[in-house]
């Protein structure tokens, strides 16, 4: 499971001035559980993920990763997550098996275990034809799922993906979107980023709402349903941004 508390993370500005990239953000995914981190292009996502990964050290607050606390324990909660982002390094001199196996027995990943694994995902995936191929020569689509395998070879229990389709054609969009439901049914926890309506209705449990590094809401899209009054998820995220703190407070200095 991830369970996040109080998070934050500040950059220095050129100016001198702190930009607050996440604001004291709290939340949790459960086994079995697909939850979408849900904003705007530079809502604080992306920054999320990546101290979730390990990648940036938080400015305060922690979290937790199947258990390990990402301050005490980063190395065990990497053992414990697979982590997509888009810019994710590829080797392209690499043949896309060679690459994948590579990056299994940096895991520890016993060879034959690395083999079935290939095979199992390359199926899911609709990849086999491609693990021959040199990933210089690679469509971005190819590179993606490459990608998501070298991600998660080692069989971790935490799935983090951060705007996996983004950039996809339909059919590649499509193979992701089965993969993420397909770690769900073997009940690993999944949490993923999008700033698109329509992938968060298809596959979320629970949908976290995030804006301007501020959790602003987070439950089924029937809570929210219920909570807002409105039908639409793109209604709903408007309704939290004009009803979110930073709104009343502007309105309030107004006055």
């Amino acid at each position: 499971m991830i369970k996040v508390m109080n998070l934050v993370k500040d950059f220095t500005q050129k100016d001198g001035s702190v930009y607050k990239a996440v604001n004291d953000a709290s939340f949790d995914a459960q086994d079995g559980e697909i939850v979408c981190l849900l904003g705007v292009n530079g809502a604080g996502k992306t920054t999320m993920m990546r101290i979730l990964s390990t990648i940036f050290s938080p400015t305060s607050g922690t979290a937790e990763i199947n258990g390990y606390d990402l301050r005490k324990d980063p190395s065990k909660v990497r053992e414990n997550l697979g982590f997509l982002s888009g810019d994710t390094g590829l080797y392209n001199r690499l043949r896309s098996r060679e690459f994948i196996t590579y990056f299994g027995e940096l895991y520890g990943v016993p060879r034959d275990v690395i083999k079935q694994r290939i095979k199992e995902m390359s199926q899911l995936l609709d990849m086999e034809d491609l693990l021959e191929k040199k990933i210089e020569f690679l469509s971005s689509g190819m590179k993606q799922k490459v990608s998501i395998v070298r991600s998660i070879i080692h069989d971790p229990q935490v799935m983090i993906f951060d705007e996996p389709t983004s950039g996809l054609d339909i059919l590649t969009a499509r193979n992701i979107v089965s993969f993420i439901r397909d770690c769900k049914q073997r009940n690993k926890c999944v949490l993923f980023s999008t700033h698109i309506m329509r992938e968060a209705e298809r596959l979320a449990d629970r949908i976290v709402l995030i804006h301007k590094g501020k959790i602003l809401a987070n439950g089924s899209l029937e809570s929210l349903r219920t909570q807002t009054g409105q039908t639409d998820l793109d209604d709903i995220f408007v309704h939290y941004v004009n009803h979110s703190t930073d709104e009343k407070e502007v309105l309030a200095n107004e006055f």
